[in-house]
């Protein structure tokens, strides 16, 4: 990717003893839409905020549509788009205003950054709020005008802070099918986010970080094939379920089992085979089972393989 608006050389950041991105090594080729996942603490944010100009590096470099972000940061403002996890509306403004200052403030001329707000606010389905107020907006209302303001002097790379956390699942979806239209007209884009389905849904790849350092990068079907993505296996019994789990422990292919009251989760590398012999188990141990489903390989199952089940603060 010679020409890949977003690079990353051995980039570093440490605060005080605390080494908060570690040598990374990444590359983004043009018009991609690629994923950042990991857990709290694993460096995303401040990943992207080395890339967008707003932390400084360590070490390493970090270069957005060729240029270096610490000798050129004026210049990569001018490059690029960012939506934050935080609300920055301007809320002394209206939809428009927001939209069109945004624009005249990166040097877009009074008629086109007029032209470009109302496209927009077509886009993003927020024209019969063009002359709301920011407060007045739900939260959802306001992540689409964070997006779309982010868009209006267009920028060559799009950088999304978890964008959707804390909105509520039809606002979700329908962001994804705008993110979805912007990918396929070409834009590039770097995402962070919480929710595995999303990356699933919207990047075409992946890297899962943590401690700093990227531990996979691939295709999401790569990553679920490369690195042990497991079926999970769901049996409810009535009764008590403890001795299942004990037994489940024992079959061939299972790789971690959980138990919550009267439901036993499988992690297994051989669904079928697995799931009978969970259901013939409850049987023998007088168990009746209420429900057994079996959920394909997900992303998920390869975030906690790579990066552990533990909680983090």
């Amino acid at each position: 990717m010679a020409d890949a608006p977003i690079r990353t050389e051995e980039l570093r950041k440490v605060y005080g003893t605390l080494v908060a991105v570690d040598e990374l090594e990444l590359e983004v080729g043009r018009g991609e839409f690629f994923g950042l996942l990991g857990p709290n603490g694993a460096g995303k944010s401040t990943t992207i905020g080395m890339l967008t100009t707003t932390v400084r590096p360590s070490g390493g470099r970090a270069l957005v549509s060729g240029l270096d972000v610490r000798r050129h940061a004026a210049e990569v403002k001018r490059q690029i788009g960012v939506v934050s996890q935080a609300n920055t509306l301007d809320r002394a403004l209206t939809v428009w205003e927001n939209l069109y200052y945004h624009g005249r403030f990166f040097g877009v001329s009074r008629a086109d950054a007029r032209a470009r707000a109302d496209e927009l606010l077509e886009q993003f389905a927020l024209t019969e709020r063009a002359e709301a107020m920011v407060f007045q907006l739900s939260g959802g209302l306001a992540q689409r005008l964070m997006i779309a303001r982010a868009l209006v002097h267009r920028p060559q790379v799009l950088f999304l802070d978890e964008p959707t956390s804390g909105i509520d699942p039809q606002t979700r979806i329908n962001l994804w099918r705008i993110l979805g239209e912007l990918h396929r007209a070409g834009q590039t884009t770097l995402l962070t986010t919480h929710y595995m389905e999303e990356a699933d849904a919207l990047c075409e790849r992946i890297a899962i970080i943590d401690h700093g350092k990227a531990l996979a990068v691939g295709t999401p079907a790569d990553l679920k094939r490369q690195h042990g993505a497991d079926t999970l296996i769901t049996v409810a019994v009535d009764g008590d379920a403890a001795p299942l789990a004990e037994r489940a422990e024992r079959v061939d292919g299972v790789r971690a089992v959980e138990r919550e009251g009267q439901v036993v989760r499988v992690h297994a590398s051989a669904s079928g085979a697995v799931l009978v012999r969970l259901v013939e188990a409850a049987s023998e141990l007088g168990l009746t089972v209420r429900d057994a489903a079996s959920l394909p390989p997900s992303l998920e199952t390869v975030f906690l393989n790579l990066t552990g089940r533990e909680y983090r603060e």
